[in-house]
């Protein structure tokens, strides 16, 4: 019998529309931030109706960007999740602010209740987190907003398609967040290899945000024109070099044709995985969004380890011996050394409960019917031959 070949936990979903815009884009003799940039802004804020887009070269320097914009600084605290890639907290340390952590819900997004508790005078803003691209629960984290005087920035890292109450995050009107953060990272529903946004319905914002973004100078690079003519520029104030470039924006404006094809596969895939673990009490599939649009960016599957006599790092073991490719969103922020202290100043104690149980499976527009029953059905050899 021939060894089973190795199913990888993720593929990019690039056809050759994207290959013909990345070689017309270096034909073009323009490489760097110009129009193909503008244009994938444009097309972004179309998408998800939000009134302002700016195109970064990652989510991280989108979250930072965004912070900074609203003037987060030192002796201000944001509240996140532990749940959550260590980008989430770096860019908030980044700004000199002081990281809070809150405690999850059942879902594994941030638990409204455990914000509250956790807000003091020193609070400026919240940082909710759509793990897997399930909407988190925005309408009571806006009230807590609004009656504690706080900002709101979302970090939709994982939740380009996503609806919250059937609108895209962000959407104008729609949403009381004063930024969106998304990432086009080589994982994402949508890639650009590396890259991010930031969505605004705020002019203002928009204003500080696009002129911190490349390194505070007073226009765009690729647009100098002034009464001096193309050379003249000032630099207003200490910015970053956070731009994307015009060969990164070609692949997103031909990815984002392709974004609602790619998220319904996404929903067709994870509701074969569903059905497939519903009938095995011996796992828990992940929840399915009440309030909105599951992007499905990840299928996390958890264990039931009382009715297993089998870990979760064994079981991952397993999946791999059978050449399935996995991986683990994510180890909580207060379990790596560089932020352990975080830990003791604020427990989560479901967040860690929840992560010693959690697995992540393959799932992506290329991906078969006969791969995901090939998933499923290994997992469910796992589950037979640990079964209490």
């Amino acid at each position: 019998m021939l060894e089973a070949s190795y199913l990888p936990f993720n593929l990019p979903e690039i056809g050759e529309e994207e290959i013909g815009a990345v070689v017309e884009t270096m034909r073009s003799g323009w490489l760097t931030t110009g129009a193909r940039t503008a244009a994938f802004e444009r097309d972004f804020e179309a998408y998800t109706g939000a009134r302002h887009a700016l195109a970064l070269n990652s989510c991280t320097a989108a979250l930072h960007l965004a912070l900074a914009a609203l003037g987060v600084g030192p002796g201000d605290e944001v509240i996140t999740t532990p749940l959550t890639f260590c980008s989430t907290v770096h860019a908030i340390v980044h700004t000199g602010a002081s990281p809070v952590l809150a405690d999850v819900d059942e879902t594994g997004n941030i638990d409204p209740a455990s914000v509250a508790a956790r807000i003091t005078p020193r609070t400026k803003v919240l940082l909710p987190v759509h793990l897997a691209g399930l909407p988190c629960r925005m309408e009571e984290l806006w009230e807590l907003a609004r009656r504690h005087g706080l900002r709101v920035v979302e970090d939709a890292a994982h939740a380009v398609g996503t609806y919250y109450r059937g609108r895209h995050l962000g959407a104008d009107g729609a949403s009381a967040s004063d930024a969106v953060a998304y990432s086009f990272y080589a994982t994402k529903n949508l890639t650009t290899g590396e890259g991010g946004m930031v969505t605004t319905n705020r002019p203002e914002l928009l204003a500080r945000m696009k002129a911190l973004a490349l390194h505070g100078l007073n226009r765009d690079a690729w647009n100098r024109y002034g009464e001096k003519g193309t050379w003249f520029y000032q630099v207003l104030e200490a910015g970053f070099k956070y731009n994307l470039s015009d060969l990164q924006a070609a692949i997103g404006v031909e990815q984002l044709k392709k974004i609602e094809r790619f998220t319904e596969r996404r929903r067709e895939l994870a509701e074969r995985y569903q059905r497939a673990f519903a009938g095995m009490p011996e796992v828990e599939c992940p929840p399915e969004a009440v309030d909105g649009r599951h992007a499905w960016h990840l299928y996390i599957l958890r264990l039931r380890p009382e009715r297993l006599a089998i870990g979760r790092d064994a079981f991952l073991n397993e999946l791999r011996e059978r050449r399935i490719g996995i991986s683990v969103h994510f180890i909580p922020v207060p379990l790596h050394p560089v932020y352990e202290g975080l830990g003791a100043a604020y427990p989560c104690p479901r967040a860690v409960a929840l992560y010693e149980r959690m697995f992540s499976l393959p799932l992506y527009p290329a991906m078969t019917e006969g791969q995901v029953d090939r998933v499923a059905g290994a997992v469910g050899e796992i589950v037979e031959r640990w079964r209490r």
